[in-house]
């Protein structure tokens, strides 16, 4: 553990977004409520589930629930980091599982170094399908997962959140805006996420390129924007 005591450490809140997620949800609150990592709070906003996801979350006594009319993932996560107190704000999928050490791990790299904005770590699937091609770098099985990530609750403030515009695709048009702003962030090396693949999620099918275009489309125009205004 950090040597910092518990009444030193920053919060980290935990945001989680559920669509229809009975199945998987359970376990993921369970993975999430064993963290080593004092103090911490978790945040799940209902996405206008209309399986059993609300009376599953709201049997623990540890997840703050927040129900919303089902808007799409990033008004879900936006939702969740208003509802949320922590100055660290990590990610999690309500279809995944976290390692104990995950939220220990993040947080004290972020303490120790102030520069960085956010910090990403590994993944290992549980059931990852025979098309999903490695990473270049790590090798990992899909690379660097999105939702790995722990942000410093200033740089979600300074991008102005997610764009509730994009239905999946959202975390990938961050990370652009967040490079563009040349926010600062890193990977770990440990496993910080199992991920769990099926075909009902978002990210269930091959995932298609006009999220990521429309993006890099959007960061042009920015570009070409901000060079044709006029200087004083």
């Amino acid at each position: 553990m950090t040597a910092l005591p518990a009444s030193e450490r920053p919060l980290v809140s935990v945001i989680m977004a559920a669509y229809n997620a009975e199945l998987y949800v359970a376990a993921a609150l369970e993975s999430v409520l064993a963290q080593d990592w004092d103090p911490f709070e978790v945040v799940l906003v209902d996405d206008g589930s209309t399986d059993r996801t609300g009376e599953i979350v709201q049997a623990f006594s540890g997840v703050r629930y927040v129900r919303q009319e089902n808007a799409g993932p990033s008004a879900a996560r936006n939702a969740a980091v208003e509802h949320a107190r922590g100055e660290l704000v990590a990610n999690c999928d309500a279809d995944d599982l976290l390692p104990p050490t995950r939220l220990r791990l993040q947080a004290e790299f972020l303490l120790q170094h102030p520069d960085v904005g956010a910090v990403f770590g590994r993944q290992e699937w549980l059931n990852a399908p025979d098309w999903m091609a490695r990473d270049a770098v790590y090798g990992d099985v899909d690379g660097i997962p999105l939702s790995s990530v722990m942000f410093r609750r200033a740089v979600l403030a300074d991008l102005g959140g997610y764009d509730t515009t994009f239905t999946h695709g959202e975390d990938m048009d961050f990370l652009i805006r967040m490079r563009e702003r040349g926010i600062r962030y890193e990977v770990l090396p440990e496993i910080v996420l199992y991920r769990r693949f099926h075909e009902t999620s978002l990210t269930g099918g091959r995932p298609p390129s006009t999220p990521l275009l429309r993006s890099l489309r959007a960061k042009l125009e920015r570009d070409r924007a901000a060079r044709e205004e006029p200087t004083a």
